[in-house]
């Protein structure tokens, strides 16, 4: 699990490790999957999904629009990263959406 604690907290120095960890849970499996494991922001059925699936259903957020602007602060924050590490990329939407503390 260092491997995505060193990773969010190149963005977040002070990022919470309890708060990595339950990501990483969440998303299991599918971190087996080299494509899985990343998130595209040039792949708008894959922001779609992040949308969807991260920010309104499991953060809760009813506002798709509020959404799609932490995504597209998130892609260009993230911007340097050929490969954007998925666990990375929802710490820092859930971060930006203020809602870290339902996680």
């Amino acid at each position: 699990m260092s491997e995505y604690h060193d990773d969010v907290k190149r963005y977040d120095s002070g990022a919470d490790e309890g708060k990595i960890d339950a990501i990483v849970k969440h998303l299991g499996i599918a971190l087996r999957g080299r494509d899985s494991s990343l998130v595209s922001c040039s792949d708008q059925t894959e922001l779609d999904r992040v949308r969807d699936k991260w920010c309104m259903k499991k953060l809760g957020q009813a506002n798709g629009e509020a959404c799609e602007n932490a995504i597209g602060k998130v892609c260009e924050m993230m911007k340097g990263d050929r490969n954007k590490n998925r666990v990375t990329f929802y710490y820092l939407t859930a971060k930006e959406l203020d809602v870290l503390d339902q996680l």
